[in-house]
């Protein structure tokens, strides 16, 4: 075992939390009955990742055997790190009837014909996504196993999943992806964020919806009310729309976790003075990002509780209802630069 797979080893038991140790190296399944046994998980972190090291060296494990517990260790923390979506568009026939082998072949052929040092760790989770391991290297050096590139993809769907990846490798895992799963591009949703399950949520849709009705349900349909005086029964209609179309937009149960919505401005003064502002030709630009622990709840209660105004504008909306949380608002005015990005 080398010095580089024993300094990948130290790291992630570093990162792999005390609790969770146990259960992710009995996945493993590199080390024999006994072997688990005889580590002591009570002693310090630092002390059990001295005897695993022993004990891979016993088993002449190498970096190529490190980095499946490393893939283990992310599918079962998948927060820890940020994610960014991307949508493969103009699926060909072959796409719906492809599988797991031949995407495997067929992605590792691709990719190792565009750059020649990568190593690719390809491993199937029980949801069925297949969760893909880069480590990038190039025509002169070897792979490098501590800064990974994350996929995650479901076959027969249109979306991509990605954490880690940099400029210089994007164009290269881009064309690979799109050659592995038949279709003929790919482009960035702008959609981010750690949750990687509330993503998946937001676009997949699967999460309880409440579909817009014409004619709402009369109140005493949902909750039947006593003699009130007229003020406290029109308050409670009121109540009851704000409630209706929170839901009609955030859906009715509980909502993917997103943690930021970010705007992009680059919007002209619109006042009525003619002055140094309304005279400038430059649009004003700047940054509006919203942040919570689940921004799409907060939004939600923010509407139904009327702390927002009624109906949802549409700079909100959108987030679930075009599943991303970056966009760009431009005017549609002459002589504006129009930036690339989703517009409002």
């Amino acid at each position: 075992m080398d010095d580089s797979a024993k300094q990948l080893l130290r790291l992630i038991i570093r990162r792999i939390p005390s609790n969770k140790l146990y259960s992710t190296l009995r996945k493993w399944e590199h080390l024999s009955k006994k072997q688990f046994e005889s580590l002591d998980f009570t002693q310090p972190k630092w002390l059990i990742c001295d005897n695993l090291l022993s004990l891979c060296e016993e088993n002449d494990l190498s970096a190529k055997h490190v980095t499946e517990l490393e893939l283990i260790h992310r599918i079962e923390q998948p927060t820890q790190g940020a994610w960014h979506v991307c949508q493969l568009i103009d699926a060909q026939e072959e796409a719906l009837t492809s599988d797991l082998l031949q995407f495997r072949e067929s992605f590792k052929l691709h990719l190792k014909g565009l750059i020649s040092h990568v190593a690719v760790k390809i491993k199937k989770h029980e949801d069925d996504a297949i969760w893909i391991r880069i480590a990038w290297g190039d025509n002169f050096t070897k792979p490098n196993h501590l800064k990974p590139t994350y996929v995650v993809h479901h076959l027969q769907t249109p979306y991509v999943f990605l954490s880690g990846l940099n400029v210089k490798h994007k164009p290269l895992l881009h064309q690979a992806l799109v050659l592995a799963t038949h279709h003929e591009s790919i482009k960035d949703v702008h959609l981010s964020g750690r949750c990687l399950t509330a993503l998946r949520d937001l676009l997949m849709r699967q999460y309880k919806q409440v579909f817009p009705v014409k004619h709402p349900r009369p109140l005493q349909e949902r909750s039947p009310l006593l003699t009130h005086p007229n003020i406290e029964n029109e308050h409670a209609k009121h109540a009851e729309n704000r409630l209706q179309m929170a839901s009609e937009v955030f859906g009715d149960g509980t909502l993917p976790k997103l943690e930021t919505a970010l705007y992009k401005l680059e919007t002209r003064y619109r006042g009525k003075e003619r002055g140094t502002m309304g005279a400038r030709e430059e649009p004003f630009r700047g940054v509006v990002r919203f942040s919570s622990s689940n921004i799409l709840e907060s939004l939600k209660y923010c509407t139904s509780s009327g702390m927002a105004a009624a109906p949802v504008t549409p700079l909100l909306s959108s987030i679930v209802q075009k599943g991303r949380n970056y966009f760009v608002i431009t005017d549609k005015g002459p002589g504006l630069s129009q930036t690339p990005g989703p517009k409002v």
